[in-house]
Order: C-alpha cells, then sequence, then structure tokens
C-alpha cells in the first residue's frame, strides 16, 4: 500500500510518497526522474526530511481521476484520449529505457490537465509490488457508459484478458482491442445468431455486446453480493455472542380496578409539541459578503470553479482554479474540499490542503483564491 499525502508549498501542490527505505539515489532510475521532461510523467524530486527519504510528484493545475469521476460516467472519447496517452508513455518509457511495471495505476494516482486532456502518471523507481491496473480496470467497471455498447464490450475483453494473459496483454493487445472505440455506435454490426447446438470442431463465437454487458454487470453484483455476505456474517456473529448476556426485560405496570377506572376518565392535559425541522431538510446557501446568492445546496456535491464544463458553481476570476473546490454533503454534515487548486482554499482563513476536507458550520468564511462566500 503507497504511504501518500498531499501537501501544499507556496507555488506548488504536491503528492508526497514516503519511502520504505533508504534509496540509492545515484542510480539510474532516480538520476533520470529528478533531471525531468518525460512527457506523461509527473514531474518528481527526492527530498529528506527528518531522516525520512520522500519523493514529492508536482500535481499542481491538475485532477486525479478519482475526483474528477465523483457521481460522473466514463466515456468512449475520455478512454480513447486515456488509451492514445498510454501508447505515448510507452513510448517514453522505452526511449529513457524506463521499466512501465514502476509506473503506478491505481486511479487515484493518475492525474489529468483539464486544458489539454493529457494524462500523467506516478513512476515508482525500483517499484516492486503491485502497478495497479487491475484496480484501474475496477474503476472502469463501476464508472462507464452502459448506454455504449462498444465501450462496454473494450471493458469487458480488458477485463477478461488481463485475468488471463496478466501484464502481458497490455503490452500491445490492448491498443488493437481499442480499436472497437474508433467504430460509431451506430455502425456496429449486428450480432449473428448463436446456433442452438455446436458441432464438434465447430468455432464459438465470440459473446456481442449485450453479453458482455451483462458479464460485467454479473461482475459487480457479485462484489455487492459479497459485500453482504460480509455484513450478514457479521450480523450473525453478533448474534451468537450475545447469546447469554443479560437484556433488560420490559416493566410491565398493573393497576387495580379503581385506578383503572380513574385512568380511563382523567386523560389530563395535552401538552403542545413545538414542530421540529429535520435538520437533513435544512438547505444551506452561499452568499457573497455582501449578501448576494450565490448558490443553493440542494444537491449532495456541489463543485466550484472557473470551467464552467466541469461545475456547478462557475466564479469568472483568474485566482479561481478550474476546478477548484466542492461542498459535500455526507449524512447531516456538511463538509468543504479542496481540489487541488493553485491558489489555496480556505475556511476562515485556515489553508486546506490539497483534497482536505473540513466541516463546515453556519457563517463559515470559504475563501477560493481572492474569492470570499459565506455558508448559511
Amino acid at each position: 500500500m503507497l504511504q501518500t499525502e498531499y501537501v501544499r508549498n507556496l507555488h506548488c501542490n504536491y503528492e508526497r510518497l514516503l519511502l520504505d527505505q533508504k534509496p540509492e539515489d545515484t542510480r539510474y532510475q532516480y538520476c533520470i526522474l529528478g533531471r525531468g521532461g518525460i512527457k506523461g510523467l509527473l514531474s518528481c524530486s527526492l527530498r529528506y526530511i527528518n531522516g525520512l527519504a520522500y519523493l514529492y510528484y508536482d500535481i499542481s493545475s491538475k485532477q486525479s481521476m478519482v475526483q474528477l469521476f465523483e457521481g460522473r460516467t466514463i466515456t468512449r472519447e475520455w478512454i480513447r484520449d486515456f488509451m492514445w496517452s498510454y501508447r505515448q508513455i510507452q513510448q517514453e518509457l522505452d526511449r529513457f529505457l524506463l521499466d512501465e511495471h514502476n509506473v503506478v495505476w491505481y486511479p487515484e494516482q493518475i492525474f489529468m490537465d483539464l486544458d489539454n486532456r493529457t494524462f500523467f502518471f506516478m513512476y515508482i523507481p525500483y517499484y516492486n509490488q503491485e502497478n495497479g491496473f487491475p484496480k484501474l480496470v475496477d474503476f472502469w467497471v463501476e464508472h462507464i457508459d452502459y448506454g455504449d455498447e462498444a465501450l462496454v464490450e473494450f471493458v469487458y475483453r480488458v477485463y477478461d484478458q488481463l485475468e488471463k494473459s496478466g501484464e502481458t496483454y497490455l503490452q500491445g493487445q490492448i491498443f488493437e482491442d481499442a480499436g472497437m472505440l474508433e467504430q460509431k455506435a451506430e455502425e456496429s454490426p449486428e450480432p449473428e445468431n448463436i446456433p442452438d447446438e455446436t458441432m464438434p470442431g465447430q468455432d464459438i463465437q465470440q459473446p456481442d455486446a449485450g453479453h458482455s454487458q451483462k458479464k460485467l454487470f454479473g461482475i459487480f453484483e457479485g462484489k455487492k453480493r459479497k459485500n453482504k455476505e460480509i455484513r450478514e456474517h457479521y450480523r450473525l456473529a453478533m448474534e451468537e455472542a450475545m447469546k447469554g448476556c443479560a437484556v433488560a426485560e420490559e416493566e410491565v405496570y398493573r393497576c387495580s380496578a379503581g385506578e383503572s377506572e380513574s385512568m380511563e376518565t382523567d386523560y389530563g392535559k395535552t401538552v403542545y409539541v413545538e414542530e421540529r425541522t429535520n435538520p437533513a431538510a435544512l438547505v444551506h446557501r452561499l452568499y457573497s459578503p455582501e449578501g448576494k446568492l450565490l448558490a443553493s445546496l440542494d444537491r449532495e456535491v456541489l463543485s466550484i470553479g472557473k470551467k464552467k464544463e466541469e461545475v456547478n458553481l462557475v466564479i469568472d476570476d483568474m485566482s479561481v482554479s478550474r476546478m477548484h473546490a466542492r461542498i459535500i454533503k455526507q449524512g447531516t454534515e456538511i463538509y468543504l474540499e479542496d481540489l487541488n487548486s493553485t491558489n489555496g482554499t480556505f475556511k476562515n482563513g485556515l489553508c486546506l490542503e490539497p483534497y482536505e476536507k473540513r466541516k463546515l458550520e453556519t457563517e463559515d468564511e470559504i475563501k477560493c483564491g481572492n474569492v470570499t462566500m459565506i455558508f448559511r
């Protein structure tokens, strides 16, 4: 498991990786990575703090895949852009004699520049652990647009071949399979009828997109069932553990006949109970310091920035990042989260670290770059 955290200094935002042992920093991969200039790799520097070694990856003005697809679907166009970047990074690694296995494919470690739609990857010199490509495909399974049959077919094929062939599949075949994404949905051939019986020696037809979609749904449902079984086993184990424990019995109150007759006629005065507002039903709002309404927080997530295609609340100010921050409802609590902004997100004057969340209270002051808002 990678030990990473987000940190901010005066001019840059970083994802900082703690190395489990002191590196041989004079070896080739550390030297070439520190020199920089490799297209598609996050700029990186090796630093020592209190005797510990860290790799600092510059993520300024970029967004991680996890943040980009919070509540959104992955489209065919996005996957095509990703596969193009993947092919380019392979060529760059070959050019600089770097090992492809050292690229980390966990979704939270893959970043995108929203302006030019290019991807940036984390490279860890001499990395000898799982690089996370299966986790990336799992992320695709959960987020792709299931209305696009060609996309579903491609993701299922990647999922299936990765299980069968492992990383060998990623060396070339995956790019041939990605060719199906170039077809327009209306030009996709109709699936042929599958014969009821398959004669000896007869080729078995490849599953159509609808079949692949069912397979992917089956994979996803299997995960849900597994989680449900874990919760059920936990519940049964708790019930078994509670056997023999003392349980307070409900006390039954009895009264005499006279008391019963008195109770039937003496009901007492009914007390008025003031209607209480359900805290979860309250709709909070963002105001300017002058009292102008900027947005109502009537959704689970409200994103803030200046790129109108990516955010809910557009702020046209040069100090605000394309995707600057967001406000999230979690149950009855509301949180402010920085989205790796360039000039920082502040709550009551305190700057949040990249992707840090802080709970909001009524009348809190929120500042994105030079723009101030009041939470009410």
